[in-house]
């Protein structure tokens, strides 16, 4: 079982990346893949989740408005478009695969089973 990230990159503040998190061995049905980041000397921040049965999503106040997480069931698959890009933005990148528990979604990183290896986002100023 694997979740693998891609997309990351060295861009200037303002610009824009699409982050991949590809999800082959799940059925891709009732958990939430939720995307969290990592800045070096702090903690693990969570930034967006979104639920693969219904499409709810939710997100970190700094990231609301300049984000977008968005899902393919198809190809089983979630992308997280990050816009105006900001030097606090620079961080590794983790996707994650939380089971459903019937307590609801959320960005609590403990809550959740399945994780990349993580992808590096640096923003330049």
């Amino acid at each position: 079982v694997q979740l693998v990230e891609s997309g990351g990159g060295l861009v200037q503040a303002g610009h824009s990346l699409r982050l991949s998190c590809a999800a082959p061995g799940f059925p891709f049905d009732d958990h939430a893949i939720g995307w969290f980041r990592q800045a070096p000397g702090k903690g693990r921040e969570g930034v967006s989740y979104i639920s693969i049965s219904d499409g709810s999503a939710d997100y970190a106040d700094s990231v609301k408005g300049r984000f977008t997480i968005t899902k393919d069931n198809a190809k089983k698959m979630v992308y997280l478009q990050m816009d105006s890009l900001k030097p606090e933005d620079t961080a590794v990148y983790y996707c994650a695969l939380q089971l459903f528990t019937g307590l609801g979604w959320g960005l609590r990183d403990y809550e959740y089973d399945y994780w990349g290896q993580g992808t590096q986002v640096t923003v330049s100023s």
